[in-house]
């Protein structure tokens, strides 16, 4: 007579399987201009997506778990996070409940899209917050041991207690990152209301130099709007920013990093060299316009 009781890989395929199927409800695929990934309500009619999966015009098509499809509008989206909201109408989505708790490292972790899209691994990284290329706060670095399916990208990630931590999203050399539930519902609250993330602005464009001399790289401007804070404060174009707020410049994008939501309204000293002459300016960096 064989025994009834389940092995214990059999519990744990059986205890998986029961996870996708309630989150089901939760997850959709999203399709805009020739872009296919994943989603998941936020609210009942709000879905937050990966921001860098959105085409950047066009219509965008949202399909139920159900296999219904629905238009989709754009609420609002921060690509320094990584976040985008979506508004669709009608009922049938069910919201996800984040945990609070941080994930360990070796935890295991699934990261479940649209069109029944399920991804497996285990937490290769859980470390403090940090700062995206585009100056994003992300209140957590969570890293993933498994291989993302482009489709999957804004998948909602869960441990195996079926608990929501966060989104799945690709990072530097297709690595599978996680923006963390604090960072989503602090952003996605703010792109409800507001419909963006404020962002610095000095009206500037930059191209990376080395500065002879100093042995660390410098930025210099390329171009100038008309009406921007830099030309407003006396910069000139072929001017080279080497000093941002007292400290020396690593490189363009840590002076992108800089222009994140907090420095809007700040008046900023910065250092150029114009003519081989170093100079000083203050800037006062505004909110970077709506396109």
């Amino acid at each position: 007579m064989s025994d009834p009781t389940p092995s214990p890989l059999e519990a744990l395929s059986a205890a998986l399987a029961s996870l996708v199927a309630a989150a089901a409800p939760s997850v959709v695929s999203v399709r805009s201009a020739r872009s296919h990934s994943s989603g998941f309500a936020w609210r009942p009619n709000l879905i937050v997506t990966a921001d860098e999966a959105l085409a950047e015009e066009g219509e965008i098509t949202v399909t139920l778990d159900s296999g219904e499809s629905r238009k989709a509008t754009i609420a609002g989206r921060d690509p320094s996070t990584d976040v985008a909201l979506l508004r669709i109408e009608g009922e049938g989505l069910h919201p996800v409940k984040f945990a609070a708790e941080l994930v360990r490292p070796g935890a295991l972790a699934l990261a479940i899209g649209g069109g029944s899209l399920v991804h497996s691994g285990v937490v290769a990284v859980s470390g403090p917050a940090w700062q995206s290329m585009r100056g994003g706060d992300i209140a957590a670095r969570i890293e993933l041991d498994l291989r993302l399916r482009r489709q999957a990208e804004g998948a909602i990630v869960f441990d195996a207690a079926g608990r929501a931590f966060g989104m799945a999203v690709f990072g530097p050399r297709r690595r599978t990152l996680v923006i963390p539930a604090a960072t989503i519902e602090r952003v996605a609250a703010k792109l409800e209301r507001d419909g963006h993330i404020a962002r610095g602005y000095l009206g500037v464009g930059l191209q990376p130099v080395r500065v002879e001399g100093l042995g660390t790289p410098g930025a210099m401007i390329i171009s100038l709007d008309k009406d921007g804070p830099a030309i407003a404060a006396g910069l000139h174009q072929g001017d080279v920013i080497v000093s941002w707020d007292g400290q020396n410049l690593s490189g363009v994008n840590s002076l992108l990093r800089a222009l994140g939501p907090d420095s809007v309204g700040r008046s900023v000293a910065i250092t150029v060299r114009r003519g081989g002459v170093a100079l000083d300016f203050t800037v006062t960096v505004a909110a970077r316009p709506r396109a």
